[in-house]
């Protein structure tokens, strides 16, 4: 087999590497809204209201980066729940949008919206193995 046949085209590559960004974003938000907390309220580690969503969002970041690293192995399996997670960010950025954080919001469905777009390209489809 040659060497460009097995190499991943931009198109998935762009997607993967999309999706370690948002994880490492996702991680990276949750311990700056853990420590604006523990700011707020020293010695007090985490607040109970909070701890459910740091929990989903740790295991959110974990499950983008899985999917990713199957989709770097051409697991077409994988694309469908990558776009169905990506598909669930646009209403929570939209969320923070509307709650006056355009800053997280806005880049949170620019990169949903381009990772989808990246799936959904041919050569990733071709890629996969995906009509």
């Amino acid at each position: 087999m040659d060497r460009s046949e097995d190499a991943l085209p931009n198109t998935l590559r762009a997607a993967i590497a999309l999706l370690v960004v948002q994880a490492v974003l996702l991680v990276a938000f949750t311990a700056l809204i853990g420590y604006s907390l523990y700011r707020e309220n020293p010695g007090y580690v985490y607040s109970r209201a909070f701890l459910p969503f740091e929990i989903f969002a740790i295991v959110w970041a974990l499950v983008l980066v899985a999917l990713g690293t199957r989709l770097a192995r051409r697991r077409a399996w994988a694309r469908g729940p990558v776009v169905a997670l990506e598909l669930l960010f646009l209403p929570l950025g939209y969320f923070f949008f509307q709650r006056g954080a355009g800053l997280v919001g806005i880049p949170m469905v620019v990169l949903a919206v381009a990772c989808v777009g990246l799936l959904i390209a041919a050569p990733s489809r071709a890629a996969l193995g995906i009509r």
